[in-house]
């Protein structure tokens, strides 16, 4: 599965690339899938969408769970490939909490994570459409799954 998952992703990122009506040079976009097998759930992400599984403790409360990481440029993995590809990753002053995915040698575009589709502009430099793909067997406890992008998760 964790391959189809890969071979879809780069499918799509092939096919953006494709349509010349869409400016996939300097934008892009994040992604979050799911599949459910029986009970068992398998999820793509790409970049900081986030998938939330909404399950019950002991007390019947409602408690979120993120099943997925947030794939900006200053995770650790994220930087190391980007910085083996030749970009720089750092937070500019004017949004000292915001690490970003830069050109060598140009302060822009900066990109705020480390995985997306498009944004070719930063494909040689680190920034990559392959998903992380993760597992979970779904348990009683658990209510419901909520996919989301960054605008809807961010804290302000």
């Amino acid at each position: 599965m964790k391959e189809s998952f890969r071979k879809a992703f780069r499918v799509m990122d092939k096919e953006l690339k494709l349509h010349r009506n869409i400016d996939s040079i300097c934008s892009g976009t994040t992604a979050v899938t799911l599949i459910k097998q029986g009970q068992d759930l398998i999820v793509g992400n790409l970049g900081d969408s986030r998938a939330v599984l909404g399950t019950r403790d002991q007390n019947g409360h409602l408690v979120a769970h993120q099943l997925t990481v947030d794939l900006k440029p200053d995770h650790p993995r994220e930087a190391r490939r980007i910085k083996r590809c030749n970009g720089r990753v750092f937070a500019h002053q004017d949004e000292p909490d915001v690490a970003r995915l830069w050109l060598p040698n140009c302060n822009s575009p900066g990109l705020a994570m480390a995985r997306a589709f498009g944004d070719f502009c930063l494909k040689d430099f680190g920034l990559i459409s392959v998903p992380e793909v993760t597992y979970r067997r779904i348990m009683e406890k658990d209510q419901f799954i909520v996919l989301a992008t960054d605008g809807v998760t961010k804290q302000k």
